[in-house]
């Protein structure tokens, strides 16, 4: 199955269109969504909109690629980009703690947002909770996009097993807050003076005492501590996290699906489709990255495999007919001349394993290569071709394997280049 036109993915129009907020790059581990992300960043502030990049990366090669010695969770301007189309350029990498502390700072006075960031439960909480990043990461977007600093934000999502746990992060938190343990902790700080404390010292003696054995006394005190001290912040998140998923599900959004062409690879990105699909998110369509193409795509690989075996057969006829020659009439030196012509003998008339390989044991081995490169394009179209049969209504870019890692703004800018082209360059 060939792609058609309309099933091409054409990125600068959604770049360009002022209507298009937000652009999150989502898919499988190691596929290359940090890069998208920052190549579309950079194409569209060359292309004259303002942008900002958050990515959650933390190895730091955005930062790198970008020409900064390093991001926070503050937005730091790019410099040396074509910015003469008016565009600007922004990237930061999300700190999950930092975030996690400008909400408590936002929602609570100065001596109950000391209580909660000095908490000990809270500073687990905030560190390493599962889905932790995944709610901040939601967060920052909620908070970037009310700026309403940028024209667009591309987001790099996290790398965590499944790329779409941002979307059950807050419900999961939400639902840890809701939790029943959580409003029975928080029970009686709600109800306050001797009524609570006699809640407390009656009512919950059981439980807390059964708590105090699992989890240890002073960590349960934290916890109820930190309970206590959240209690005006509580209803704050779900309701972020509900305007946030909303405005994941708006018209100003736009999901790419970055994907290689591997069977692991697809498969998950059609899980992302699909479940995109059910979340009601707008799915703008699939970036396939690292595609590989030959610019002799007309030579098959059988055809080069069926020359590389007959270019070997014939060194091997030629040496073994050199050799019987030789041996058949050999010359005699002369009996008494120091400079008596070298003779080879049976041994030395042998192939030389260590001698340079002649042109047509060269040409055989380009032969060889070329067919492997040939079977792997032939390989990964036939696994573009059983996932666009599956869904067939998302459009596809593809982007050219490069030789090597992007460094630098130019390469990101080739990326970029490569991803309005649609497709893949002849003999890249």
């Amino acid at each position: 199955m060939t792609l058609t036109p309309e099933g091409t993915l054409d990125v600068d129009p959604l770049l360009d269109d002022p209507q298009t907020r937000i652009v999150v790059c989502c898919g499988s581990g190691g596929v290359g969504k940090t890069t998208t992300a920052a190549a579309l960043g950079l194409r569209a502030a060359e292309r004259g909109r303002k942008v900002v990049v958050l990515t959650i990366d933390p190895a730091r090669r955005l930062a790198q690629s970008m020409g900064i010695d390093s991001l926070d969770n503050t937005p730091r301007r790019v410099k040396d980009f074509d910015d003469s189309a008016g565009g600007e350029l922004h990237a930061m990498m999300l700190d999950m703690k930092r975030t996690f502390d400008e909400i408590v700072e936002a929602h609570a006075d100065e001596e109950r947002a000391k209580a909660i960031l000095n908490n000990p439960f809270y500073q687990s909480l905030s560190a390493g909770f599962a889905g932790t990043q995944e709610y901040m990461a939601m967060e920052k977007l909620g908070q970037l996009r009310s700026r309403d600093e940028w024209d667009l934000i591309v987001v790099d999502t996290p790398p965590s097993r499944s790329a779409l746990d941002f979307l059950d992060a807050p419900q999961r938190l939400g639902s840890f807050l809701d939790g029943k343990l959580i409003r029975l902790l928080m029970a009686p700080a709600k109800i306050g003076g001797r009524a609570g404390m006699k809640f407390l010292n009656v009512g919950m003696s059981m439980m807390t005492g059964t708590l105090g054995k699992l989890l240890g006394g002073q960590l349960l005190r934290d916890v109820q501590t930190f309970v206590a001290a959240m209690d005006t912040t509580f209803g704050g998140f779900r309701t972020r996290a509900d305007a946030t998923y909303k405005l994941l599900q708006a018209p100003g959004t736009a999901f790419l699906v970055v994907a290689a062409p591997e069977r692991d690879a697809l498969r998950e990105a059609a899980y992302f489709v699909e479940r995109l699909a059910a979340e009601k998110m707008p799915l703008a369509g699939l970036v396939l990255n690292r595609v590989h193409g030959s610019g002799a795509s007309r030579l098959s690989a059988e055809r080069a495999l069926a020359a590389a075996e007959n270019l070997d057969e014939r060194r091997i006829v030629d040496q073994t007919g050199g050799k019987e020659e030789g041996r058949a009439t050999p010359e005699a030196p002369p009996e008494s001349s120091s400079e008596a012509p070298f003779e080879a003998s049976p041994e030395t008339s042998e192939a030389d394993p260590t001698a340079e390989p002649g042109i047509e044991q060269l040409t055989a081995g380009l032969l060889r290569l070329h067919a492997e490169r040939m079977q792997m394009v032939a390989r990964e179209q036939r696994t573009r071709d059983r996932f666009t049969a599956l869904h067939p209504e998302v459009a596809v870019t593809e982007v050219a394997a490069l030789p090597g890692d992007v460094h630098d703004l130019a390469g990101l800018r080739d990326i970029g280049e490569r991803l309005a082209a649609g497709g893949t360059p002849a003999g890249a």
